[in-house]
């Protein structure tokens, strides 16, 4: 046996293991657990509408045309019964069950080996095809219940979160939560529903995007080397990570209305905390997650936005494509200061982390040659100087906001260049020479 098939099976087994834990931590700590809201989603009420119908159209991607109008159908019947039946019994209106329970029944039907006919009966789609991409959806979904349950394991593991720190650090930057928090409150109820429907449904725009990226999969029976799903996974892996070593909880908690009487003031977003020279970690309450160092918001969202920038054979993406992504990055970034949900320094630590990641994962034939060990390893760098500057070298960036902003823009612009002239630049490594840009130089 391989040891890719080794580590590949190893990765499948761990799962399901690591959903049971989490359950089991769930249930001692009395907090909902992954498997009990997964559990909603095939029987009660779902969680979210948009998570599972987002895993769904990831998995379409491995089917046909005919097959993919035969699983949209089946789960929008499916989910029809349910919220009718939700709505008879005076439960809420609720969506998520159909395509849970269809994309379940494709990856069943995958995993025995059946084969997805082709409308014109001439060929069919490899079931390991189909198994990829619901494997792919499944991963959407069970992301976001892992996910959910760590956001409890940040408030067991920070009783005391470092807003005091970071409050003085965004000095440097401008105060920018304050700033777009009362641009928020000028743009009124409908500029608000914008921005909140656009910072809930990150997972929309990922799916719109890798669905973009992974059309060709079932016609021309080749993978994209690198594409937008392998990212979000590696970030929500790492990313939160940090959130137990650096617990923040935001603006609109540690400085605002909603810290249950434990904030520090009612600061945001009219008026700014007045420097602390003696900042000290702040006991904050047991429900407010500490998930704003780095902000996964960020990071996200601008992985939507480089991965909405070309094709995966290198070719620049349809006009349409490249506006989505970019509103959606300009949106997320406005919501997520505006709301009070983060600082601008989580901000840039979120980006720094996305570009890391991002330049571990790209255009893999090419090696870890020095150009990738100089942008992941200092990109790496970079993070921990910035969350060790956040922490040791806050009344600094406070007293002296004009010069530390200098430094700390300059920085992460010296990254964004590097990074781009690498990927991007006309002379830098790009992913043209993937299996995908291959074969579609061999039709041509």
């Amino acid at each position: 046996m391989s040891g890719r098939r080794i580590a590949l099976g190893a990765a499948i087994a761990a799962v399901p293991a690591l959903l049971i834990v989490l359950q089991v931590v769930a249930g001692h700590r009395g907090f909902e657990g992954p498997l009990a809201s997964l559990w909603r989603d095939y029987a009660g009420t779902p969680k979210s509408i948009s998570v599972p119908w987002a895993g769904l159209a990831l998995a379409l991607v491995g089917l046909n045309w005919k097959w993919r109008g035969i699983a949209l159908g089946s789960a929008i019947a499916i989910d029809t019964v349910f919220a009718a039946a939700r709505l008879l019994g005076d439960g809420p209106f609720a969506l998520g069950n159909g395509p849970t329970i269809v994309l379940t029944a494709m990856g069943v039907a995958a995993a025995l080996g059946w084969r997805w006919a082709r409308t014109d009966g001439t060929d069919s789609t490899p079931y390991t095809t189909a198994l990829r991409a619901t494997a792919l959806g499944a991963l959407l979904i069970l992301a976001t219940k892992v996910g959910d349950v760590w956001l409890h394991i940040t408030v067991l593991a920070g009783p005391n979160v470092l807003d005091p720190y970071l409050v003085l650090a965004d000095h440097a930057l401008g105060d920018p939560s304050w700033v777009l928090g009362r641009v928020v409150e000028a743009l009124g109820p409908v500029g608000y529903a914008v921005l909140h429907w656009v910072y809930i449904e990150l997972p929309v725009a990922a799916m719109a995007v890798a669905a973009w990226q992974l059309r060709g999969v079932v016609t021309e029976r080749v993978w994209p080397r690198h594409y937008l799903v392998r990212t979000f996974l590696v970030l929500g892996l790492v990313g939160p990570v940090v959130y137990v070593f650096f617990p923040v909880v935001g603006p609109m908690f540690a400085y605002g209305p909603d810290g249950h009487g434990l904030q520090l003031g009612n600061y945001w977003p009219q008026l700014v905390p007045p420097i602390d020279p003696t900042p000290a970690p702040l006991p904050f309450d047991e429900v407010t997650p500490r998930n704003c160092m780095p902000s996964m918001h960020t990071a996200w969202a601008l992985a939507v936005f480089l991965h909405s920038r070309r094709d995966v054979d290198g070719a620049p993406a349809p006009r349409w494509l490249r506006w989505g992504g970019t509103f959606w990055l300009v949106a997320t970034l406005t919501a997520t200061l505006g709301f009070g949900y983060h600082y601008g320094v989580d901000l840039v630590a979120g980006a720094v982390l996305c570009l890391t990641v991002e330049s571990a994962l790209r255009a893999p034939e090419r090696g870890w040659g020095r150009f990738r060990i100089r942008l992941v390893g200092g990109g790496a760098v970079l993070l921990i100087g910035l969350l060790l500057s956040y922490r040791y070298l806050a009344v600094v960036m406070a007293e002296y906001p004009v010069a530390a902003g200098a430094v700390l823009l300059g920085l992460f612009a010296a990254y964004v260049t590097a990074y781009y002239r690498t990927w991007f630049g006309s002379s830098g490594p790009s992913e043209s020479s993937s299996p995908a840009s291959e074969s579609a130089t061999a039709r041509s």
